[in-house]
Order: C-alpha cells, then structure tokens, then sequence
C-alpha cells in the first residue's frame, strides 16, 4: 500500500509531526513491502532542518525523519514554505528533498491512503 502522511507543525511545540512521524515508523513496519511518503508543509518543513540537537531522552525530528529515509520511504518539502522560513536545501538532512504542489497532487492521487498531521 502506498501512504502519504502530510505534516504542519513544527518539529517542537506540539506533537502532531511527532505522532505523524510516530506512525510512519509503524506503518513501515506492519507494512514493510508499502511506500511511505512524508510531505512536509507551512512550519512542518522545519522538520527536516540538519542539526538538531535535543536534550537527552527527548525525541529528535530530524532522526525520526532519517528512519523514514532508511526504510525506504520518501521525505518532499514544500518549497514554497522553505522559501517563507528562509530554509534553503542545503539547510535540509540528506535525503529530503524540496517539491512543490504539483508533486504533492500527484502523490496524493496515487496514494491509497492519505493521513494528514
């Protein structure tokens, strides 16, 4: 199955991408033969910001993110709201990747299922 998990918020502040990303990791890996794809939108590009250090014991976006990545998945960034929070692609971990909306619809479209955080 392929999923599409679109992310908003911010990395910190609330939860909402860490759950989005929470169940990404565990769609994974019930469904290891899927695709997952995190979309990254408005203050939830943030996300994907290299360099992220958090206190011990705390959860790190930016290697959630990099879980994604590992296991096969895709992590697309609005370019749009990259270019509004001034975060360039050299700003990004490796890995993502900027986009637009045109991808996002089509990405949509092919999805089976569409999770929106």
């Amino acid at each position: 199955m392929k999923h599409l998990l679109i992310l908003n918020d911010p990395p910190y502040g609330t939860e909402r991408s860490f759950n989005g990303l929470r169940m990404a990791h565990t769609l994974a890996k019930h469904d290891p033969d899927g695709r997952v794809t995190v979309f990254l939108m408005a203050d939830a590009v943030a996300c994907a910001k290299a360099g992220q250090k958090t206190p011990e014991g705390f959860y790190n976006i930016e290697r959630m993110l990099g879980r994604v990545l590992s296991a096969g998945g895709k992590v697309l960034l609005c370019g749009t709201c990259m270019d509004a929070r001034g975060l360039a692609a050299d700003d990004i971990i490796p890995g993502a990747t900027r986009s637009t909306m045109d991808e996002l619809a089509v990405t949509t479209l092919a999805s089976d299922k569409v999770l929106v955080f």
